[in-house]
């Protein structure tokens, strides 16, 4: 263990010293991207020098949901019994379910009052330099190499995680949506640009105000349509470092809404809405919240803080 820790630092030093005249992220970003800030929640988790990248803990970084993936699959027992009442009441209007992470868009009304969790995710996974991010594997062909560069045990909740990621990232796109997984912010900008056709853009995120992660209710105050059409969510995954996936394609309209809970809680919080969801999975969660089945009515989720939103800019 302790010659492979070497091996790793030497490693390190050597690519730090190679590549010590290459631009940070962060000058990336400003470079490709002229007209777009950086949102908090990727400017909190960039290096700030070369040297970061050697004090980063090599662990799997948890976020507290992961509802941008419930599309794409079956929902299983465990995602359903996580947003249901323990004790069903017959008569409640939530149909026995604590909250619902999809809904129509019809209900973003101004006034409505929803039940909802803190949309604070809380994957604290640091953004890597695009050089170094790309010399270490990542392809479900080499899991076992993943798992040795992180010293993570093989029968760990760690290493499924990482299977898990990865396979996620391999899937095959659906009809008219184009995907990537981003390993490093220099590649989701790549991509942006690439799905945007521009360089102009504007990326948004959710914004909370407050540290509350019960289930509470949230009076919504403003409903804010922000794009009508194109745009690239990226939602953040469970790994060892930063790693996006980013999608785009369908038709979709994005919204700002902002809201406040009982307990004085504010949220900006980014709705994106389906308008097809025709190819959606039938048996996937949001069909299974709603009662609905594909080609529904236009269906909409929020955004946790660390799902990242690009969007043509309008002047």
């Amino acid at each position: 263990m302790e010659l492979q820790l070497l091996y790793s630092t030497i490693f390190l030093l050597t690519f730090i010293a190679s590549t010590h005249a290459a631009i940070s992220p962060e000058v990336y970003w400003k470079i490709k991207l002229p007209k777009a800030q950086i949102p908090k929640v990727i400017k909190n988790l960039l290096p700030q020098a070369d040297d970061d990248i050697l004090d980063t803990k090599k662990k799997v970084y948890y976020g507290l949901h992961q509802h941008g993936a419930w599309i794409f699959h079956a929902a299983t027992e465990d995602e359903i019994r996580e947003i249901k009442n323990e004790t069903p009441i017959q008569s409640d209007h939530q149909d026995n379910f604590l909250y619902k992470p999809y809904f129509f868009e019809k209900e973003l009304v101004k006034g409505k009052v929803i039940n909802f969790p803190s949309l604070k995710n809380k994957n604290e996974a640091p953004f890597w330099p695009r050089q170094f991010v790309e010399s270490i594997p990542f392809s479900s062909k080499k899991i076992p190499q993943i798992l040795n560069y992180f010293s993570i045990n093989n029968n760990s909740k760690d290493a499924k995680t990482i299977e898990e990621t990865v396979k996620v990232c391999e899937e095959p796109a659906m009809k008219g949506e184009k995907r990537k997984c981003a390993t490093s912010l220099e590649s989701m900008v790549d991509f942006g640009i690439f799905m945007l056709g521009t360089n102009n853009v504007k990326v948004v995120t959710t914004e909370v105000q407050g540290e509350n992660q019960m289930v509470q209710k949230y009076t919504i105050k403003e409903v804010e349509l922000m794009a009508d059409g194109l745009n690239m969510i990226c939602h953040k995954l469970n790994y060892a470092c930063a790693v996006h996936f980013c999608h785009g394609g369908g038709g979709t309209k994005t919204y700002m809404i902002s809201m406040i809970g009982v307990d004085g809680t504010k949220v900006k919080a980014v709705s994106i809405c389906h308008k097809d969801t025709s190819l959606w999975n039938p048996k996937g969660l949001p069909f299974v919240v709603l009662n609905a089945k594909p080609g529904a009515p236009s269906i909409c989720h929020y955004l946790q803080d660390d799902q990242i939103v690009f969007l043509p800019f309008v002047s």
